[in-house]
């Protein structure tokens, strides 16, 4: 299917970085609709195009997800109280929280007039008994059960994913899901605590740039292996599904699989510096190693991530830097 670009599209957690690539992306694109929805104050979102219908609202509240979904024909749901590991490790009540919204939404959805729901799920929905190795056996879609994902945030992603199957086989709401292998680009969270690993890194090889540092603190022993997809390849994937006819869940994750160390080379490289490694191995690392197995989208959509990790840095770490730099001299 195509999406009508002039019936509105509603992207929630569209003050966060996904969200606001993504309403970007439709603007762009054409749309000429676009609602955007987030607890955070506006002031407070990465991103926020002019055509956007932006709105602050809690969407845990059913009240505020039945507005949301008011008038809408399409849905992207990204919303999440989540993070990078030292975020979803520290706080799993939190992250399970996040449930409200995608109920609420869905039961919006079902009693509206919404042709099709996109779920943003996670990789951390994937049993932990595959993800015990850092030469990881690539995840494939069917490797979620028998159910043991990551505590809280996955399960709760897992159990959502459940939902959307189960209001799409008994209300009719046309869901689709995603499973998001750690997203990253530019104009996202880098510092404060919910970042993740490939804008952490970013962040401290730039501050070691600005600052003349010498060394760096890596969580773990940086033997962990994982995936990395770019925020272009995420928007491309999701719109795939979003207007697609397949309705299991799909990764959305790149297959080149990396260390900690070897990310940290790439990033070095960028930065032109070489830094002396201190490894935390109390720190939050996550399970061992994951990576993405494409075969399935490749299948369905004859299309996977192909943006090489090294590209995809070399924005991401320049963004960062002109960040950091600007804080810096303020």
């Amino acid at each position: 299917m195509q999406l009508d670009k002039e019936s509105t599209i509603l992207v929630t957690g569209a003050g966060g970085f996904i969200g606001g690539h993504l309403m970007a992306e439709l603007i762009r694109s054409g749309h000429q609709s676009v609602r955007g929805v987030d607890i955070k104050p506006l002031e407070e979102w990465y991103q926020l195009p002019s055509q956007v219908e932006a709105i602050q609202s809690d969407l845990s509240l059913i009240d505020a997800a039945n507005q949301a979904v008011s008038g809408v024909r399409y849905v992207v749901n990204l919303a999440a109280d989540m993070g990078g590991m030292g975020f979803i490790e520290n706080n799993k009540a939190l992250c399970m929280l996040t449930v409200l919204i995608n109920t609420n939404l869905l039961q919006a959805a079902r009693h509206g007039e919404v042709e099709r729901y996109f779920y943003s799920s996670s990789a951390c929905v994937y049993a932990s008994e595959h993800q015990t190795k850092t030469d990881v056996t690539a995840l494939k879609e069917s490797d979620a059960y028998p159910a043991m994902p990551e505590d809280g945030y996955g399960w709760e992603k897992l159990f959502s994913e459940r939902m959307c199957r189960h209001f799409r086989e008994d209300f009719g709401v046309a869901t689709r899901i995603a499973r998001y292998h750690n997203i990253y680009g530019p104009e996202g969270t880098w510092q404060g605590g919910r970042e993740k690993a490939p804008a952490a890194i970013c962040r401290k090889v730039a501050e070691a740039k600005l600052t003349d540092r010498k060394d760096i603190e890596i969580w773990g022993d940086g033997l962990q292996t994982r995936s990395f997809t770019y925020i272009d390849d995420c928007l491309k994937g999701t719109l795939l599904l979003l207007t697609g006819d397949y309705v299991e869940p799909l990764n959305v994750g790149s297959a080149e699989l990396v260390s900690i160390n070897q990310l940290v080379d790439i990033v070095e490289e960028i930065g032109a510096v070489s830094l002396e490694r201190h490894y935390d191995l109390d720190a939050p690392k996550g399970v061992r190693g994951r990576n993405s197995d494409n075969t399935l989208i490749q299948e369905v959509f004859g299309w996977q991530p192909s943006t090489h990790l090294r590209d995809g840095l070399e924005v991401t770490y320049r963004w960062v830097y002109d960040q950091l730099a600007a804080q810096l001299s303020a």
